[in-house]
């Protein structure tokens, strides 16, 4: 997914997705809501950042639930941010996000 997300490939970050996925803020309001609201908010994010990517800084799995810290940054110049991004899977899909920053 960060491979897809990096190349600003919404389309192809969405497909390793579940129909009703969504993002959100830890424990918190939903962001972006099933496939094709997470598609539509990238695409925007990518259109207003086009030098967006982010790295993984570390990664853990443990069931269905994967949680990386990375570093995001807006741009090359931009100042890069953390996060922690939890992963819910079903199966093989993501089937939410969940962002600590």
């Amino acid at each position: 997914m960060i491979a897809h997300y990096n190349a600003q490939d919404a389309d192809a970050y969405v497909a390793l997705m579940t129909d009703d996925a969504c993002e959100a803020g830890y424990r918190g309001a939903v962001l972006r809501e099933g496939k094709e609201g997470v598609r539509a908010g990238l695409k925007a994010m990518f259109a207003e950042f086009p030098e967006n990517r982010a790295e993984i800084i570390q990664g853990w799995q443990l069931g269905d639930t994967a949680v990386l810290y990375e570093k995001v940054w807006r741009s090359a110049a931009a100042e890069p941010f953390e996060v922690m991004s939890i992963y819910s899977f079903e199966g093989d899909k993501c089937s939410r996000m969940e962002f600590v920053r």
